[in-house]
């Protein structure tokens, strides 16, 4: 078997600050999530398996819950300006938003994003994207904290600003109305399957 030389390609430009959506895209995949915040580039690397099981397990619980015509749907692209893009764990949006969606949403197609906080994203999960996602307009955000139990912050678009959290602790029963009814324990997020 031949093996080809290896071809030589002239060094890609280095992206400098502020980011723009423009440069993420030119990022080659390499198993991290690029999200960019005033246009300071986010990294994070890939989810832990504690942090894919609380993710998988709170999908399977909305997707149960969802009328026909929301979807519920995990790390997908939302474009909230040139210098802001991010990669919410799960966001609920209507079907038909998602039959005209290439890329990226917009802010505005979401009816829930949610967040499943890890060591490396807990200021972000905590604070920015509490503002960002208020500041967007997006009705609901959900924090969900799997070292606290696990526990779900639940904020609610009042205005231009989110009310509340409201705190579901693992061990009660959780009954949300928003953005359809759906009841659950926090601590099956978690929990070994028997």
């Amino acid at each position: 078997m031949a093996i080809e030389p290896k071809k030589h390609t002239a060094p890609a430009k280095a992206l400098s600050a502020p980011f723009t959506v423009d440069d993420l895209l030119k990022i080659p995949d390499d198993g991290f999530r690029y999200e960019l915040f005033n246009g300071s580039l986010l990294v994070s690397p890939a989810p832990t398996p504690q942090h894919q099981r609380v993710i998988t397990r709170l999908l399977l619980i909305l997707q149960s819950a969802a009328p026909p015509e929301l979807e519920c749907l995990t790390t997908v692209n939302v474009r909230f300006s040139n210098e802001d893009f991010y990669i919410p764990d799960l966001v609920v949006v209507p079907e038909e938003v998602s039959e005209g969606v290439d890329l990226m949403y917009s802010p505005s197609d979401l009816l829930l994003a949610a967040e499943v906080v890890s060591p490396s994203s807990k200021a972000v999960d905590r604070a920015a994207k509490v503002q960002a996602y208020a500041d967007a307009g997006i009705p609901l955000y959900w924090r969900i904290e799997p070292l606290e139990g696990p526990k779900v912050y639940v904020y609610e678009l009042d205005g231009r600003t989110y009310a509340g959290p409201v705190v579901h602790k693992a061990g009660s029963v959780a009954t949300l109305p928003a953005p359809f009814p759906v009841t659950f324990d926090p601590a099956h997020l978690m929990g070994l399957r028997h």
